[in-house]
């Protein structure tokens, strides 16, 4: 007998597998999916291994299992379990990851009436059952999670009788549309073309005009064409005709679905790298030429404009020269255009995309032509990682401070950057990470040792296919911090400062660009009662609603409520009610209102949703067709313009209040990195930071541009809080739509661990909270957050099993 170690597709815990038997009929492999029994259910799973000896004395066999054979390989296996261990999630959702799209099927429960028609023997149905029964008769066949969702949760036990009884029929199916290859149907001439078909044209003109004409064209172009145009132009009937006497025959060709079918761009030559640019590229060289004896993890720490992307094209060329291949992450969808065109110019018909942005069928058909090596280079955001590259060589992570490289909103919580990491060790390959202003753990890490620190100091420009170090004393943009405060004393109350419009103003007299940057969406931040103070909140979540003037509605930007500004104050019915604050929208119509014959662009969430439009929004301003651009952190991130000598920080301290102990880095990162889109060509930069905390350590370190000055201010205190890079945290979330029972819970669980941790003599684990979280409710669910912190915190879960319904994040990012 034959077994294997499977991870199912079911909340068990981490890092753990279940043994089967496996059937002789089966031919089962590592890293195949499967289809296997757990408990009365069908559930997909992936095999682990093939053991000698299962772990329990009874087994059950495989179902069935994919006719793919292997999916996962052994490296992508092992890089499931360790996902699985450190970030605490099932080992299914960890494998399903690196799954190829449509791989991870999801089986839902049917429910119908039975043959009987709702009757049989024994006593009659109780009252809830009988609603249940007249639920499932009027929709005839309906999943049983809408039935809970519902009826609620109690018709659990109603369904489950009426199954017993025979009442009610409970069937399995898949859940969701399945994705695959996509096949084009062609009509087309047989081989060889029966004898004497062109003699019969003519005959066959006068009693099949339309057949004849089909005939003549295939005849004469002796190409296939498509069966349904085909059809259209001449007739179901005819092309139905000449199939049945054999004349044509139908040939199914496979369609590939290439996100870059449609880009155009000139191939380009690599330029001449400056020395500095040099030295770090002749690094990564060494790392990839003589493993054993170089390191393999890089830092570059580069300023705004230093030239990262030419040294990491440099490097993935060598790493193709070697004939192995390259991954390169990026931390938005809305980058990945622009990395896309650099890499394509320099590797033409070498690179493949893999995002979220992508139609399902695109994401299928790259992932395979990847996994088969037809593409040296992949490109993605945070996703990417688990592309399924062979041979893989080297690993870029550009940007690599983003928080949206954490994975946050599902199981795994994990971080692209740390998967990278691994998969690094696992692949024995090389990590590149860059960023102007790194990640404090990164930067920490690199001044112990564990990663090799690389610096980029100065700024190039381009010039005939060769860089060159910027000239003059200080190549990055001057900055001036407003005082805002002041601003107010002295009777000035417009968004925009005295000096943000002077610099504007000569800007655009000599037809440069700006760039205005507010890290906040709409036209007014909040809606108040000026009698009572009165804030009016979203319904569903414990944040105020934002008012967008386009759609004169008030929007809450976490579930997306929509609701009409009122009149008159919900709680005192007074009359004045006003909006405070300012978004991306009324800065917008400031700009239109100050400058009348200036365009102005707006990038944000509410008016650029889909990839398409990030490119013709970038296409728009990089042609010149725009003179300003205003946006959110987006514009912050990795975006070169050359003719943009002025950037606007509207208000810096939106987000430095937030109880986040990563407030001041966020703040300053965003900052450091929007000051670097303004000079990047020949004219110099001028940047005006406006703030009402021009003392704060973040907005000074920023407005200096001294990435070093900040990390040891910041690194000072994280030291003395115990936080990391000196500290891990796990944060434990639990949430409920009671409010009572979710503080409740809560404490309890708080106290449990408390007295825990003091029996075992974990005395340096910090068991904080509990507290609400940021937001305290969220979708109509209210949320409750502990934090565990110390040098090992993860020894104190690992001696318990994680209550039911708490969510575990290893390394959180954010507030909450």
């Amino acid at each position: 007998m034959r077994y294997a170690e499977v991870a199912v597709d079911a909340a068990v815990g981490y890092d753990r597998t279940f043994s089967y038997s496996v059937p002789p009929s089966l031919d089962v492999l590592p890293g195949q999916t499967v289809m296997v029994p757990f408990g009365p259910r069908r559930l997909q799973g992936v095999v682990f291994s093939l053991p000698p000896a299962p772990q329990v004395p009874e087994t059950r066999d495989i179902l069935s299992a994919s006719q793919t054979g292997p999916v996962l390989s052994d490296t992508q296996l092992r890089l499931a379990r360790w996902i699985s261990d450190y970030y605490m999630s099932p080992l299914f959702e960890a494998a399903s990851l690196m799954l190829p799209p449509g791989g991870r099927v999801r089986l839902k429960s049917y429910l119908t009436l039975s043959a009987a028609g709702g009757a049989a023997e024994g006593p009659p149905p109780t009252e809830y059952q009988e609603k249940v029964l007249a639920f499932i008769r009027r929709h005839k066949r309906v999943a049983e999670d809408r039935l809970l969702e519902t009826l609620g949760r109690g018709a659990g036990t109603a369904v489950r009788r009426l199954v017993e009884r025979g009442l009610v029929t409970r069937t399995q199916g898949r859940a969701g549309a399945s994705v695959g290859r996509r096949y084009r149907a062609y009509a087309r001439l047989p081989f060889p073309a029966p004898e004497g078909l062109a003699g019969r044209l003519s005959d066959m003109a006068r009693r099949a005009p339309r057949q004849a004409a089909l005939l003549s064209r295939l005849l004469k172009e002796r190409t296939p064409i498509v069966l349904a145009q085909a059809r259209r132009e001449y007739g179901a009937g005819a092309v139905r005709a000449l199939l049945d006497r054999g004349w044509i025959e139908v040939e199914s060709v496979a369609v590939d679905r290439d996100p870059l079918a449609g880009l155009s761009v000139q191939p380009s030559p690599s330029v001449v790298l400056t020395s500095t640019q040099e030295a770090v590229v002749a690094e990564v060289r060494a790392a990839l030429d003589e493993p054993a004896t170089a390191a393999r993890s890089f830092l570059v720490e580069g300023v705004t404009g230093s030239g990262k992307t030419e040294v990491y094209l440099d490097s993935v060329r060598h790493c193709l020269q070697r004939g192995e291949r390259a991954i390169v992450m990026v931390p938005e969808i809305a980058l990945t255009h622009q990395t896309i065109e650099r890499f394509a110019a320099r590797f033409p018909g070498n690179v493949a995309v893999l995002h979220s942005g992508l139609t399902a069928g695109q994401r299928f058909d790259q992932w395979w032509k990847v996994r088969q090596g037809e593409y040296g280079v992949v490109i993605g955001s945070r996703g990417a990682v688990f592309a399924p590259q062979p041979e893989l060589g080297l690993i870029v992570i550009d940007e690599e401070h983003e928080w949206t490289y954490k994975q946050q909103d599902a199981s795994p919580r994990y971080h692209a950057r740390d998967v990278a990491l691994r998969l690094a060790e696992l692949s024995d390959s090389v990590v590149v990470m860059g960023s102007a202003s790194p990640d404090v753990q990164s930067y920490h890490m690199a001044m112990r040792g564990h990663f090799k620190l690389l610096r980029l100091p100065d700024r190039v420009v381009v010039n005939g296919g060769a860089t060159r170090a910027a000239p003059g004393v200080s190549p990055l943009a001057a900055v001036e911090i407003v005082d805002m405060r002041r601003e107010l004393r002295e009777g000035h109350r417009l968004i925009f400062s005295r000096p943000l419009l002077r610099a504007m103003g000569d800007c655009l007299e000599t037809g440069s660009q700006a760039v205005l940057f507010l890290n906040r969406r709409g036209s007014a931040s909040f809606m108040q009662c000026r009698e009572c103070g009165f804030t009016l909140g979203c319904r569903r979540c414990d944040i105020t609603m934002t008012y967008h003037k386009e759609a004169q509605r008030l929007l809450c930007h976490h579930c997306g409520d929509r609701r009409i500004p009122p009149s008159r104050c919900p709680a005192c019915a007074g009359n004045k009610m006003a909006y405070y604050g300012v978004g991306t929208q009324a800065v917008v119509e400031e700009v239109s209102r100050r400058f009348p014959d200036v365009t102005v662009l707006r990038w944000d969430r509410d008016a650029v949703k889909r990839p398409d439009e990030y490119e013709r929004l970038l296409t728009r301003f990089r042609s010149g067709e725009a003179q300003v651009l205003v946006g959110t952190q987006m514009i912050a991130k990795g975006l070169h313009f050359p003719s943009v000598t002025v950037v606007g920080v509207v208000l810096a301290d939106v987000g430095l209040n937030v109880p986040d102990y990563r407030a001041g880095e966020r703040a300053f990162q965003l900052l450091f990195q929007v000051a670097g889109r303004a000079g990047r060509g020949p004219a110099k930069g001028v940047v005006v930071i406006q703030t009402y905390q021009p003392d704060n350590y973040a907005v000074r370190a920023a407005a200096a541009q001294e990435y070093r000055r900040f990390y040891a201010e910041e690194a000072a205190y994280r030291k003395e809080q115990g936080n990391p890079p000196y500290g891990g945290l796990i944060r434990m979330l639990y949430t409920h739509t009671n409010r009572a029972m979710c503080e409740r819970e809560a404490m309890r669980v708080t106290e449990g661990l408390r007295r825990e941790r003091d029996s075992w003599g974990y005395s340096d684990v910090e068991v904080l909270g509990p507290t609400p979280a940021y937001p305290a409710r969220l979708r109509g669910r209210y949320r409750w957050q502990l934090i565990l912190r110390g040098a090992k915190p993860r020894a104190l879960l690992d001696r318990l099993a994680v209550p039911p319904g708490w969510v575990v994040d290893v390394d959180p990012v954010g507030p909450g």
